[in-house]
This record gives structure tokens, C-alpha cells and sequence, in this order.
């Protein structure tokens, strides 16, 4: 009999060793949370690791009762990652006694009798596959955890050998977290529009994007201010959009210039303002752009961010713009974002809704309003945007 334990940074890794070593049919047997102690682990600075007890010589049943009288077989295009044999995904800090079941995983010794009932392997294999997927989504592991959790516990009985089903419930309960503040409305009033963020993420191709959609396909009256007097090749980019639509545009460097900008602009119908890239961790320039955005009164400030920064990274710096007024979100890059589940951290620390999503450099095109069921999707995988 062959039974192995394995220590990794997260439980993905974890898996990855079993799968590798033991095969896609190894049963996982215990899960823990431990400290790491010493050796690579310890190198690295980490103080807490995953060990996986593993086998491929021991098949675990489940202990979730059975609602059908014979087994069933889940079909392979549902699956899209090979899977160890598991019940779920692993518990939290402290282990349940082996007599008390968890919500989602159930351990068992390798030497332990087996119980005269034996379910389905699909029912406590669905909840493993929804786990996998939300890491393969770089989804954290206590997020995965939690929303596998309130699907099993939503769940109706024929639901729970059933994949598919589960993770279109596992699509909506991610839906509902999005909170969408939806496109730029235009009305009778002029509308003044900012854009701010850090360095990188796409404003300036974004303005662009929304200014090209009002004029040309909306035929509405646009202008474009810049405060980006930091970057020469921001100025003269925005100029050239600027030139190609046929738009007028003013470049502020001080309040008393914003002042005479915007009363030259008094007869159109949306004003977009570009602004200089400030990095989350400068006070000083997050306070300027603060007054000068005071002087300017705008009537929404989108957060512009790159979907393939980290979560905690979208977090902290969706954290730090707070204090220049943020209304809603814009996430840009998507095509060249691995995975989505960043998203779930963000607007959950920031309670910001989100407008548009961008995923490509194409103007006036590649870009979108923000739709909760199918960034929801494309966060599970089952969507891409631009159809890509």
C-alpha cells in the first residue's frame, strides 16, 4: 500500500505533487493546515503550509447519503482538469475528530473500515471539481472554501452529483457578489466624466474607447481634458485620438486652468478627463490629484485597473484612490489576464460597482458595460469576453 504525505505553500500545490506522484486516481485521505517549520517552507519566510495525505491504493467512499439506486457517471467534457479523488476541499485550521463529519470533507484513515453504504463517488467528487476550479481561477483558497460551502448548502439533493448544475449555481452566487453601476449615462445636463488610477492600467486608451463610442456611434458632442502633464506621450496620444475623432481638447496643469478649460467646453454634451498615473503608495500625489479633481467637480470618478494585477494588489490600491471620490470600477486588460478570480477580492474590499471592461487595444471597439453574469462566467472559465 502506498500512502504518501505531501507539504506545498497552498492546497493547488499540493495536488499537483499528488497527481504527479501518485496518479489522477489517488484518493486523498487527510488535509491539514500546519505550520511550516524549517526546510524550503521555512526558507521562504511562510509560516503556514498544506499537507495532503494521499493514496493510490485506497478507495474513498463517501458518507453523504444516497438519493439514487445505482451509480452515475459524470460526462468528460464536464471535467477540465484531471482530478485526485477527493470529497472536497480541505478544512479549515483545526481537524475535525474522524467520527464528526465536515461540511465538505470527510477524512479517513487508510486502515479504517469501510461503512456498508457506499454513495456514488460523483456526489462527493462534484464539490472537489467546483473547489479545483475556483483555485485554478486563483480564486484564495478560504474564498473557494466559502463559496463551496453555500452552494452545498443551497444545493438540492439531485442536484449534488451533478456538476454542471452546481457550478451554474456556483455562477450565481459569484453574480450576486458584482455589484455593475453600468455604462456613462448621458442626459439634458453636460456630464463630466474623470478616469484615474495607477501608472499602465489603460486610461488613456480607455478614454479614447468611450470618447470614439459617444461620437461616432452615439453622435453625441464630446470633449477631452487631460491633466497628465507628467507624460509627454500620454498628452500627444490623447491628442492623436483626439485629432481622429474630430474633438476638441484642453490640457490643465493648474485649478485656474481647469476653470477656463471647462467654460470653453460649456456647449458639449460629456467631457472626459484624463489623468497622470499616480501610484497607490504616493500620498502626496494622490492629494494633488484630489484637488485638482475638487476643482474640476466631476460628476463620476472611474477606477481604472489592470485585471492582471493580484487581488490584494487591486485591493490596496482600490483602498488608496478612495480618498479622490471613486464612483465605480473599470478593469481593463482581460485578454491578457490568466484568470479572473481577483475580481471577488476587489469588490468585495471595495464596494465599488463596475462600469466597462476592456480586453484589447482596438478603438473604438473592445470594450464593454459590465454585465455580473458574464464576468461571473468568465471568472468560472465558461466565457471569455470578445469571444476570444
Amino acid at each position: 500500500m502506498s500512502v504518501r504525505t505531501y507539504r506545498a505553500k497552498t492546497m493547488q500545490e499540493a495536488l499537483a505533487l499528488v497527481r504527479r506522484e501518485l496518479g489522477p486516481k489517488a484518493s486523498v485521505l487527510r488535509t491539514r493546515e500546519v505550520r511550516a517549520a524549517g526546510g524550503w517552507l521555512g526558507w521562504l519566510g511562510s509560516s503556514r503550509a498544506i499537507e495532503v495525505v494521499a493514496s493510490n491504493c485506497v478507495s474513498v467512499p463517501s458518507r453523504l447519503p444516497s438519493r439514487r439506486s445505482s451509480e452515475q457517471t459524470i460526462p468528460s467534457h464536464s471535467r477540465r482538469t484531471p482530478s485526485v479523488q477527493a470529497v472536497a476541499p480541505p478544512q479549515p485550521l483545526t481537524q475535525r475528530p474522524l467520527s464528526t463529519p465536515a461540511p465538505i470533507l470527510t477524512a479517513r484513515s487508510a486502515a479504517a473500515t469501510p461503512p456498508a453504504f457506499q454513495a456514488p463517488a460523483e456526489s462527493h467528487d462534484a464539490w472537489f471539481r467546483l473547489f479545483a476550479d475556483l483555485l485554478d481561477a486563483e480564486v484564495s483558497e478560504d474564498l473557494a472554501r466559502e463559496l463551496v460551502e453555500r452552494v452545498r448548502t443551497e444545493a438540492a439533493p439531485d442536484e449534488r452529483a451533478d456538476v454542471q448544475r452546481l457550478k451554474t449555481r456556483l455562477a450565481a452566487l459569484i453574480e450576486a457578489e458584482i455589484p455593475i453601476a453600468g455604462p456613462i449615462q448621458l442626459g439634458d445636463a453636460r456630464r463630466l466624466v474623470a478616469l484615474v488610477g495607477p501608472t499602465g492600467v489603460g486610461k488613456t486608451t480607455t478614454i479614447a474607447k468611450l470618447a470614439a463610442n459617444f461620437r461616432l456611434r452615439e453622435k453625441r458632442h464630446v470633449g477631452l481634458i487631460t491633466v497628465d502633464t507628467y507624460r509627454v506621450a500620454a498628452v500627444e496620444q490623447l491628442r492623436t485620438y483626439a485629432d481622429i475623432i474630430d474633438l476638441p481638447m484642453e490640457i490643465v496643469a493648474t485649478p485656474r486652468e481647469m476653470h477656463q478649460a471647462l467654460a470653453r467646453m460649456s456647449d458639449v454634451e460629456v467631457i472626459l478627463m484624463d489623468t497622470a498615473g499616480r501610484s497607490p503608495r504616493d500620498e502626496v500625489r494622490i492629494q494633488e490629484l484630489k484637488s485638482m479633481l475638487a476643482e474640476a467637480g466631476p460628476d463620476e470618478v472611474h477606477l481604472v485597473l489592470s485585471s492582471v494585477a493580484s487581488g490584494a494588489s487591486l485591493a490596496k490600491t482600490a483602498e488608496r484612490f478612495a480618498a479622490v471620490g471613486t464612483t465605480s470600477l473599470v478593469l481593463t486588460k482581460l485578454d491578457e489576464a490568466a484568470s479572473l478570480g481577483n475580481v471577488l477580492p476587489l469588490v468585495r474590499a471595495s464596494r465599488l460597482p463596475l462600469s466597462y471592461l476592456t480586453h484589447g487595444q482596438n478603438v473604438p471597439d473592445d470594450i464593454a458595460a459590465a454585465e455580473a453574469g458574464r464576468l461571473a462566467r468568465m471568472i468560472l472559465g465558461l466565457e471569455r469576453l470578445g469571444g476570444k
